[in-house]
């Protein structure tokens, strides 16, 4: 082989490992790890509690991270199970269903601290409500049907004191999100709602509701409730570069507090399927899940 041949096989080789590593750098920056919420609040307010997160991520994981929001809880569930995405941030009811469909391929990774004694509230403006037994007779709004925090606990603390919600109340309506809940009470389209501690809480700090006016008159018991859920077949590094990531933030770090103020957590730790089986009868004895 001539001289000339040689360096026109070499020239060549050096050219395709080039456009190997080319095509391989495409690739990659062509995935995109995909995350999800239910849709508990405003689409905008989720897509702004997320962003700073989904930065933080995507220096973490090394991959580009973009927040896909859905239309309602049960797409946060089927979008998960048919790898329309990659991550969701699901409430415990939304988990246990998501659990029940993919037959356990679906696997918790972290929760907020808040999350292991999370509660609901009960709100009203009439003087006459004042205990859960008041609400017979009246009106009472729920958030999604599918919400853990927003309808299955509320409905099961009504149950365990003897208040059939179907059945004992006027009507019962389903807002479809917590902040709704508080605008149909203040609206005074119904006489009581139930919703997610947390949310309350943002509301009256931002002054968005008057507790003069909408009052809490019951708080529910903790209970778990929110995570970070993956599909259980997820490559076992990405799993642990994404747990790493929210265990490693940290509320005296200034960026950081950012993030978890907006996720309203004090600090994410580990979490486990198992931390919902309380859920997950509530659910079964609620009827709102098969045994």
């Amino acid at each position: 082989m001539t001289f000339s041949a040689m360096r026109t096989i070499k020239s060549l080789f050096a050219a395709g490992l080039m456009l190997a590593a080319a095509h391989s750098q495409a690739q990659s920056a062509d995935h995109v790890f995909r995350v999800s919420a239910i849709p508990d609040e405003a689409p905008t307010e989720l897509q702004r509690k997320f962003k700073p997160l989904g930065e933080y991520l995507e220096k973490k994981i090394g991959m580009k991270v973009e927040f896909t929001p859905v239309t309602d809880y049960a797409a946060s569930v089927e979008a998960l199970i048919n790898k329309k995405v990659d991550m969701v941030w699901f409430g415990g009811f939304t988990f246990v269903q998501a659990k029940d469909r993919s037959k356990n391929q679906i696997t918790p990774l972290v929760q907020r601290a808040e999350d292991e004694k999370f509660r609901s509230v009960f709100i009203t403006t009439n003087k006459d409500i004042n205990k859960l037994e008041d609400l017979k007779g009246h009106t009472l709004s729920f958030g999604s049907e599918s919400s853990t925090s927003g309808h299955l606990m509320p409905r099961s603390f009504l149950l365990a004191a003897k208040i059939n919600p179907d059945t004992d109340l006027k009507r019962i309506a389903f807002s479809g999100a917590h902040d709704a809940t508080v605008a149909a009470v203040a609206g005074g389209k119904v006489d009581a709602g139930a919703l997610n501690i947390s949310v309350w809480e943002k509301l009256i700090a931002e002054k968005k509701v008057d507790p003069a006016v909408v009052r809490v008159f019951y708080t529910t018991p903790g209970y778990y409730d929110y995570n970070w859920s993956v599909r259980t077949d997820m490559n076992a590094d990405l799993k642990k570069k994404l747990t790493d990531a929210f265990l490693a933030l940290d509320p005296k770090n200034p960026q950081d507090k950012v993030i978890m103020d907006l996720q309203r957590a004090s600090k994410f730790i580990p979490t486990k399927a198992e931390n919902y089986t309380a859920i997950e009868a509530a659910a079964q004895n609620a009827g709102l899940l098969k045994k």
